[in-house]
This record gives structure tokens, sequence and C-alpha cells, in this order.
């Protein structure tokens, strides 16, 4: 009872954590008589990815043009960071209650069937938050990918492909919170009203009473 709600604070942020304050760079190069000038296109975290502008030379003269990543994809990743700091802090009042008011805790059946209800609720949205920002990730390769960015410049050639592995692991972390939060759900049904144990069956004696 008292480990569950410690891994699931664990694995909460690591979810937000690989994808606040992450930022990224998508290199090109434009070829030029003496040599290949490097451009860098830089983004991050919450993925407005048109907030920044990034020098696009087009010609070798030293000149350039302020060009912008195109698509706005903050509202699935602050969703999903949202989700996962109240899980943090969900947890983190479930554990201090588990440890010091457990009595307080079990001592009517209002207690579990609060805590089985909100944990069933931050289960859909583990899975609400983690499509979401999954759809949104792919959407976030696909902008930033310096293969389509090269259709724009002429003169220039697709560089390396900026490092999205702390990304890719928060889609998993976001995931295995889900799947850790429905299965929790099924410990915490246990301690409520719902999950009666049978009975055992009572023996009855037939016969009348013994005489004197």
């Amino acid at each position: 009872m008292f480990l569950a709600p410690v891994i699931k604070l664990v694995f909460s942020i690591f979810a937000f954590a690989t994808i606040g304050g992450y930022t990224g760079t998508t290199h090109l190069t434009v070829s030029c008589p003496d040599g290949d000038q490097p451009v860098e296109a830089f983004f991050a975290y919450p993925f407005r990815l048109a907030m920044k502008p990034y020098c696009l030379p087009p010609s070798c003269n030293g000149s350039c043009t302020e060009t912008y990543l195109q698509g706005d994809f903050s509202s699935s990743a602050q969703f999903f960071v949202c989700v996962g700091v109240f899980a943090f802090l969900y947890c983190t009042a479930t554990l201090i209650v588990y440890l010091g008011y457990r009595s307080v805790y079990l001592q009517t059946s209002r207690g579990p069937v609060i805590d089985l209800l909100l944990t069933a609720a931050f289960a859909f949205l583990w899975l609400v938050s983690s499509s979401a920002w999954g759809k949104g990730l792919t959407d976030v390769k696909y902008a930033t990918d310096p293969n389509r960015l090269v259709q724009l410049c002429t003169s220039c050639k697709a560089g390396e492909f900026p490092s999205m592995g702390r990304l890719n692991a928060s889609v998993i972390f976001g995931f295995l919170n889900l799947i850790l939060w429905a299965g929790n759900c099924w410990f915490i049904y246990k301690e409520t009203p719902f999950h009666k144990v049978p009975a055992p069956p009572t023996t009855m004696q037939e016969g009348g009473a013994p005489g004197p």
C-alpha cells in the first residue's frame, strides 16, 4: 500500500521532467564557393516553434533572411506536464495520509472511495495526455525535420536531426504511468466497501436438544 504512491511519484517526476526544459536544434548547411555555412534553428518546450526565428542565407554574400519554424504544439505538451505535476502532488498527499493518518483513512469508507475515484481519474488523464503528446511529438519531429526544411532553400543541405531521446522517453513514461495508476485502482478497490469478502458459510446442526 505504501510502495504504490512512491513508485507513482517517481514515474510522475520522470514523465514531466523529461519534457520540461527541453531544447533542441535543427541543423542545415548552405553550400557556398568558400565552404559550407551552418544554419541552426532552435526550438524548446512548450514547442511554440514560430516564437524564435533562424537566419536562412538566400546567398553566400553574408546577408540572411529571418525564417521561422512552423507549428504550435504547446497545448498537448503543457497538458502532459500539467497532468504529471498534479499527479506528483497527489502522490505526495496520499503518501502523507498513508503514513501519518492511516487510521483516519480507514475509519470510514469515504477515504478509500475518494482515493479510488481520483486514481481512476488520473489513469484516464494519463491516457489522454500521453496519447495527445505522442501525436504532438510526431508533429514536432515533422516540423523540425531538416530534410523538409531544405525545401525552403535551394542551396541548403540537410544536417543533423535534432536529438529527441528525452521526448521519446517522456511518452514512454506517460504510458507507464497509465499502467501504474490503472493497476493501482485494483488495490485501492479492495479497501472500499464495493469489494465485499464473502462471509464463511455457517454450519447448522440438526436434531433436537439433548435429553436430561
